[in-house]
């Protein structure tokens, strides 16, 4: 596996996930089949076959963060300035079909979160982005067709 770029802060809160996982949600669904083992058989216990579920997804989950933290390459963004987007960059958008301004911050695979407008780099508006300084127009092809953008402002916080 290569390495993963990601901010200081998606690692920071992929490894809380981690820690979690393993100090809190492991333990809880071990003691939930435990307690589920005690109401006798297991082929029709529906309870047992939901913790034994549960715990396939946290161990799934837990292998994952796993091997993303042991690959992240953390990018230390303080370092850039300027007007040119690149990783970890704050870009504010004019979209002009809406005539709405977004922000977004172009952040690793593992640590977007559209929601919280973390825009993951290998997104294809945040490849049209990269490399375009503030005034440049990036046209992106979307599920819902052709969209243009305007960069009004780049900073990196």
């Amino acid at each position: 596996m290569d390495k993963l770029p990601m901010t200081a802060k998606g690692l920071a809160r992929l490894e809380a996930e981690l820690k979690i996982l393993k100090s809190v949600e492991r333990p809880d669904v071990i003691k939930a089949i435990a307690v589920a083992r005690e109401h006798g058989d297991l082929k029709e216990n529906a309870e047992y076959h939901a913790a034994r579920e549960k715990q396939g997804m946290i161990e799934a989950r837990i292998g994952l963060l796993e091997g993303v933290v042991s690959h992240a390459e953390v990018v230390d963004v303080s370092s850039h300035a300027g007007d040119t987007v690149r990783f970890g960059a704050h870009v504010m958008i004019y979209d002009e079909d809406t005539e709405e301004e977004i922000t977004y911050h172009i952040v690793g695979t593992y640590e977007a979160d559209i929601a919280e407008m973390r825009l993951s780099i290998t997104a294809p508006l945040a490849m049209a982005l990269i490399g375009k300084t503030v005034g440049d127009m990036v046209a992106v092809t979307t599920p819902g067709g052709k969209k243009s953008y305007e960069v009004c402002e780049v900073a990196y916080k």
